[in-house]
């Protein structure tokens, strides 16, 4: 499950033959229903190009995508949020984060050890403290089209945007957040139990906030550009 999480970071675009392949010429003896067996138990799904962890209710209400031909020109216009996989030794935990795309900056994260919409929500209340968004961007899934989760937002006069069916990139920012989490953060450390992960990413969204230098922000950390440089002194 660690190394198809890899591959499947590396390559969002593979489904289950491309993952059984690229473990094949590793050397894993695993054939593709194992593998198939393997993503859905990660919430990775082969019709998805993405980690699919979040799934539709029928009941919840639908809400379209707002941000089609959208100038991004300001923080707090648009915020999006998304579910991902954070591996451990043994077992696995969910992570979920409130991200501002002019920014780049991470409002509020949280770590569950199940797809719940308790967690989501209480992430959503974080970042609502430190601004308000005009628009709200997430997919389709069941902790973000519930009723306590899109009553807060409706509470607040923002408008609800959602990904369309397969649009991996209507989150795009939200996907390379993920890609820079794991990347610089999960697969270094290697965390061997949840206080690990919740210490390491504790220590983590600090440093990508206030010191990581982005290359799309003109080498300015999310920090400096949300807020100001003032923030910084």
């Amino acid at each position: 499950m660690n190394r198809i999480d890899e591959i499947f970071t590396e390559c969002p675009f593979y489904g289950s033959r491309k993952i059984k392949e690229a473990l094949k010429r590793e050397g894993w003896g695993i054939g593709r229903e194992r593998v198939q067996s393997l993503m859905r138990k990660m919430g990775v799904s082969a019709i998805y190009p993405k980690p699919k962890l979040s799934k539709k209710d029928a009941a919840h209400s639908k809400h379209p995508y707002l941000l089609n031909n959208i100038s991004i020109l300001r923080p707090n216009q648009v915020w999006s949020t998304d579910i991902t996989y954070i591996r451990l030794k043994q077992g696995f935990l969910y992570l979920v984060a409130i991200l501002d795309w002019f920014s780049r900056y991470v409002l509020s994260w949280r770590l569950s050890n199940s797809l719940d919409t308790s967690f989501c929500i209480e992430a959503l209340e974080e970042a609502l403290e430190k601004g308000c968004p005009e628009i709200f961007n997430s997919d389709q899934g069941s902790q973000f089209t519930s009723d306590d989760f899109t009553g807060i937002l409706r509470g607040k006069g923002v408008a609800i945007s959602m990904d369309g069916r397969g649009r991996v990139f209507d989150n795009i920012f939200t996907e390379r957040l993920w890609r820079s989490v794991k990347y610089e953060e999960v697969y270094i450390k290697g965390y061997q139990i949840p206080v690990d992960a919740r210490e390491g990413l504790g220590e983590y969204f600090p440093f990508y906030n206030d010191r990581r230098y982005h290359q799309a922000l003109e080498y300015k950390t999310p920090l400096e550009v949300h807020y100001g440089p003032h923030e910084m002194n």
